[in-house]
């Protein structure tokens, strides 16, 4: 048995977040503590523990093999004490407001369905949603859960993952009849390649040509705010669309639309995430129950 005087899971927290956040500074920050208190708490651990767990030859840490297997152990050791918390805390009733932004596909598509599931489960919840594709502020907006799709940009926010989808190139019958249909990235040229109105991880369709990747520019006549927006557009047969096949299978299984370029895919995965503020304090149990709920009910694929 160890001394009662060290504070382990308080060391593990500090180790995680240092690995994680990347740096001494960021994990001080989030742990509102001095660097230099983080840094004699990492000392004091190695030491406990007789091992390094972090190379510091570099401006950014990096983890030892003894660091790497001790991260391993330590998230899932806090998960374990987070668990347990939770469960002892179930006898609070999540009741209360939750603010959530969300894109309009994942809204339309996986969320509104599963509703009606979470209200029967949790009739104190209430939800104010707003649908926008683009990268919001959320305290600014005062959202308590975004859902986003693409990578994670490096913040301060946490995020869980809700899954991952393929994307793919699509066409109403109507505009293929009309333009005929792209069998290479050169016919692409002829056509209307619907795109977002805003700036994205990656701007266009990443294809298969000349040996690599080619990133083709979605800049045709029409641009819309959101996913939604253009599989509409691509419904009525304004163009071409690339968007996340969870959006597209029930279209393309009825015949309303219709892959293109299959040959030329890249393999590329769109990840999404509900991401939500952590730091400072417990989770609301409103927030914990929507997002325990996406966790379970809310994935994509």
């Amino acid at each position: 048995m160890g001394s009662l005087s060290h504070n382990r899971s308080g060391e593990m927290d500090v180790f995680v977040r240092v690995v994680e956040l990347g740096g001494f500074s960021p994990a001080a920050r989030a742990a509102r503590m001095t660097p230099s208190a983080v840094s004699k708490l990492i000392a004091r651990l190695e030491a406990r523990l007789g091992a390094r767990l972090l190379s510091r030859s570099t401006r950014r840490v990096q983890l030892t093999p003894e660091g790497c297997a001790f991260y391993e152990r330590a998230t899932r050791i806090l998960a374990d004490i987070e668990d347990a918390e939770r469960a002892a805390g179930a006898g609070e009733q999540a009741v209360g407001r939750v603010r959530v932004n969300t894109s309009a596909s994942y809204a339309n598509h996986i969320l509104a369905p599963i509703l009606p599931a979470f209200m029967a489960e949790h009739p104190g919840v209430t939800l104010d949603i707003v649908q926008t594709d683009a990268v919001v502020d959320l305290v600014a907006e005062r959202a308590d859960v975004a859902i986003r799709a693409g990578p994670l940009k490096s913040s301060s926010l946490v995020a869980r993952k809700l899954g991952e989808t393929a994307l793919m190139i699509v066409a109403a019958p109507s505009y293929l009849d009309r333009w005929g249909e792209p069998r290479s990235i050169a016919d692409l040229e002829a056509h209307n390649c619907l795109g977002f109105g805003y700036a994205r991880a990656v701007d266009g369709w990443p294809l298969r040509g000349n040996g690599g990747t080619v990133v083709v520019p979605a800049t045709g006549r029409v641009q819309a705010s959101d996913g939604e927006g253009l599989r509409h557009l691509a419904l009525s047969g304004v163009g071409l669309a690339r968007l996340a096949a969870f959006t597209l299978r029930e279209d393309i299984a009825a015949g309303r639309l219709v892959p293109v370029l299959g040959d030329l895919d890249t393999g590329e995965r769109e990840t999404f995430h509900a991401v939500y503020v952590g730091q400072g304090g417990p989770l609301p149990s409103r927030v914990r129950a929507l997002l325990d709920f996406l966790a379970g009910n809310g994935r994509v694929s």
